[in-house]
């Protein structure tokens, strides 16, 4: 089993900067793919970005503001968000999908809020 632990969420004004942190503890696990995910009130949770083996994949509506990178060696993955939206407000949820069996991991979010 493991365990994703997600900080870094806050308030910020429109065009302001957050970074997010995860970090996945409590096994030795290796992840194929970890990633960003977000919730808004009212709304399904969307795809925010996703690294695997280097690829990245990103939402269209973050694309050019927010990066995702990630550290193997920590087990963590980051996303530095730019230039904030009040639409980019929500629960940011960390995301890993395990590599021999595939298990899927869900941290327990982090909110952000961008005030106009």
């Amino acid at each position: 089993q493991a365990q994703l632990m997600e900080s870094g969420g806050g308030l910020v004004q429109a065009g302001g900067s957050l970074r997010l942190s995860c970090t996945a503890s409590g096994s030795s696990l290796s992840f194929k793919s970890m990633g960003w995910y977000r919730q808004a009130p009212g709304k399904q949770r969307e795809l925010v970005a996703t690294i695997s083996g280097g690829f990245t994949n990103y939402a269209e509506s973050v694309k050019g503001r927010f990066t995702i990178a990630r550290d193997n060696a920590k087990n963590t993955v980051y996303l530095q968000m730019n230039s904030l939206k009040p639409e980019d407000t929500a629960v940011y949820y960390c995301n890993a999908i395990e590599l021999v069996w595939g298990k899927v991991y869900w941290g327990q979010g982090t909110q952000v809020t961008v005030s106009s």
